[in-house]
């Protein structure tokens, strides 16, 4: 059949599916192209394409990136990366109205993904909302988020870990009045770290699956074919078993890259800095922590600032997690060498045995970014403001279901993941899964289910579409107690969140607020090899 008709005949049945549901109609166009250009304060293109960059010495390296084109706005709206595959920072205001025009010029098709932020579905990203090579998708909203670190990256579904390993992702930085009243680090002060992890073959190429950044399967490992991955090299000479089981997995990676960039090493100055940290990883997690034990000053999570800040000796990072840092760089000498660092912990993504001697296994150690202190030597340290924002305390008993959770079992069967035993369907939401608009709900993701491969139980980390949430509770079983107790200290639950990390053996209790939009909302793991093959699920919001 030819493929534009095929397009168009999906479509027309998503849209009577859809319809049914009582959902917003499927569009490639938001309905915001005769909209005036003064009704916006910021207007972007962003053209996902196809392109090469230098990342290490010798060939370039083919990667899908997005290139972005300010057309309305402040200059500060769009700021690109140099010589970079990671997409443009945008920077916008809590209450601006924005409108972001997706052109797809990728071989696939492709939709994106607004990390974190409170939208309407059809301005999420849900997979349905896909668009094929050569079309354009309008976003068109009111920024209602906080100030915070949040980013985006495609959605589309079975084919997200692909798009997102071969470089498409960008930031999405919030500012509000509550945040500029404090007089945080700005400017060069301020530094989002992108941390990732990828594979290169001996010609410079992205090593994922068996696919290359230009769409089409490899013939052999120098060409990029899964013999990496999650299995590593004990993988190699299995095939399509190797293969099968890193899509299962999740793919590692045995290179460490910041902003782009293996062995990222920056200059700061003997002064306060905000370092934004994301982990734009598709499958491992960071234990992070200085080199020296200093401890870590926390002053933000995934849905912006914290109450007051906080101390951690480390922080677990899960993948699309973020953590906001206050660090003087004054506590240190001038001349100071630092290294951030990933400290070694147990219960991450691997099997014991079944690894490859020339991956990095999730849960080893290493150095993720080298500091060079340098600067004024007779500098005293900052401390932070000890108030950072107005964030009440959770109220659980607000949830109509206070004393019955919903409960989301993480599960696999027959080598396939599930929620509750069920993937994922496209434009289903069982009666679980469906909530009253205006109303809270509690729920619990168990990571204890009696499935998944050989008895094993992976960490998760779960990803709520369309709002932010708080956690209200955890706990493991016994059996589990002597891994969890290598992270549990670098949890930081106190703020708002859109993302979870979900041990082996464990059960994480939510709080969650069903606000302004109906729609149906994905929900997933966002170790993203587990999303496509089918660990995420919707969630239906009737009005």
């Amino acid at each position: 059949m030819n493929q534009q008709r095929r397009h168009v005949l999906i479509r027309s049945a998503a849209t009577a599916t859809v319809a049914a549901l009582g959902l917003p109609a499927l569009s490639t166009r938001a309905g915001s192209e005769e909209r005036a250009a003064a009704d916006f304060d910021v207007h972007i293109e962003l053209h996902a394409v196809q392109d090469s960059v230098a990342i290490r010495p010798g060939a370039q390296t083919r990667v899908w990136r997005y290139q972005g084109k300010l057309l309305r706005g402040d200059a500060s709206a769009l700021d690109a990366w140099a010589g970079n595959y990671l997409g443009p920072i945008i920077r916008v205001r809590r209450g601006q109205r924005v409108r972001i025009d997706l052109i797809n010029e990728l071989p696939e098709s492709t939709i994106i993904h607004w990390h974190g932020q409170h939208l309407p579905d059809d301005m999420d990203g849900h997979p349905r909302h896909a668009i094929a090579p050569g079309e354009r998708y309008v976003y068109d909203f009111t920024v209602v988020n906080r100030a915070g670190s949040y980013w985006f990256h495609p959605h589309p579904h079975g084919r997200t870990g692909k798009q997102v390993y071969f470089g498409l992702a960008g930031l999405f930085l919030v500012s509000d009045d509550e945040e500029a009243a404090l007089d945080l680090p700005t400017g060069p002060h301020d530094l989002p770290l992108v941390i990732q992890d990828r594979t290169f073959d001996n010609n410079n190429q992205f090593v994922y699956l068996s696919e290359r950044a230009a769409g089409a399967a490899s013939q052999g490992p120098e060409h990029g074919m899964m013999d990496h991955g999650m299995m590593g090299g004990a993988m190699g000479g299995m095939g399509g078993m190797g293969q099968m089981m890193a899509r299962m997995m999740g793919v590692l990676g045995d290179q460490i890259l910041v902003n782009g960039r293996p062995g990222a090493s920056l200059k700061v100055e003997r002064r306060p800095h905000r370092l934004r940290l994301f982990n734009a990883s598709n499958t491992r997690m960071y234990k992070l922590a200085w080199h020296d034990r200093s401890p870590l000053t926390v002053i933000g999570t995934d849905g912006g600032l914290l109450a007051v800040p906080l101390q951690r000796d480390y922080v677990m990072l899960s993948p699309a997690e973020r953590i906001d840092l206050w660090v003087d760089f004054g506590r240190w000498p001038a001349g100071t060498d630092l290294t951030l660092q990933s400290l070694a912990f147990e219960g991450g993504t691997e099997m014991s045995g079944m690894r490859g001697a020339d991956l990095l296994p999730d849960g080893s150690p290493f150095t993720v970014l080298e500091l060079h202190v340098r600067g004024d030597a007779k500098r005293s340290a900052t401390p932070p403001p000890h108030r950072l924002s107005r964030l009440q305390r959770p109220q659980p008993r607000a949830a109509v279901n206070f004393n019955r959770p919903k409960v989301f079992n993480l599960t696999m069967g027959m080598m396939v993941w599930g929620i509750n035993g069920v993937g994922f369907d496209m434009l289903g939401a069982s009666p679980l899964e469906t909530v009253q608009l205006g109303t809270h709900e509690v729920w619990e993701f168990r990571n204890d289910a009696a499935s998944g491969m050989m008895g094993m139980t992976m960490p998760h980390s779960m990803h709520v579409h369309g709002l932010q949430f708080r956690v209200i509770g955890r706990s493991v079983a016994g059996e589990f107690l002597r891994h969890y107790g290598t992270v549990k200290a670098g949890f930081v639950d106190e703020g708002w969140k859109d993302t979870v990390l979900v041990m082996p053996g464990e059960r994480v209790r939510l709080l969650l607020g069903f606000a302004d939009y109906p729609g149906l909302f994905p929900y997933h793991c966002h170790m993203l090899e587990h999303e496509d093959s089918g660990l995420m699920r919707n969630y239906l919001v009737k009005a």
